[in-house]
């Protein structure tokens, strides 16, 4: 494995040997994140089945610490409840990639935005796929 001085393992790991790349055919939820300051830019794609998220991928373009997260992040939520999804934030990126430079902690704050992000898309989606809800009975009619 690659060392470098300001990085883990792991993010070199997920920099060099990034985890679920590419963009998903018809995606349940899609979350895009972007800094203006740098430039990075972080799209997340989930499938979904019974409010659980079956696959995630990604594209970033980006710096190696950007895509780390957004590796690590897809792996992280795979196999979560919508709701489990929810509760990853920049922090548990950051410890799960066993660290990052203070001049980089903006990438999982990116990975934790594309997270709401599609989770919020894919709520979307499915409030529009869903039929309208079946009018309540008026008393004294009916029945």
């Amino acid at each position: 494995m690659v060392e470098h001085p300001l990085y883990s393992p792991i993010v070199v790991d997920h920099f060099t040997h990034p985890r679920n790349l590419g963009e998903m055919e018809n995606p349940d939820g899609m979350g895009e994140a972007q800094n203006p300051v740098c430039g990075d830019t972080m799209r997340l794609f989930i499938k979904v089945e019974s409010d659980r998220i079956v696959d995630a991928r990604f594209l970033t373009f980006g710096c190696g610490a950007a895509i780390a997260s957004s590796s690590i992040a897809t792996e992280m939520i795979k196999g979560k409840t919508i709701e489990e999804a929810l509760l990853i934030t920049d922090q548990i990126v950051i410890e799960a990639l066993g660290g990052l430079p203070p001049s980089k902690v903006h990438c999982s704050i990116l990975a934790e935005m594309a997270i709401q992000k599609a989770v919020e898309d894919y709520r979307e989606k499915s409030r529009l796929k869903s039929p309208p809800p079946l009018p309540s009975p008026i008393e004294g009619e009916g029945i």
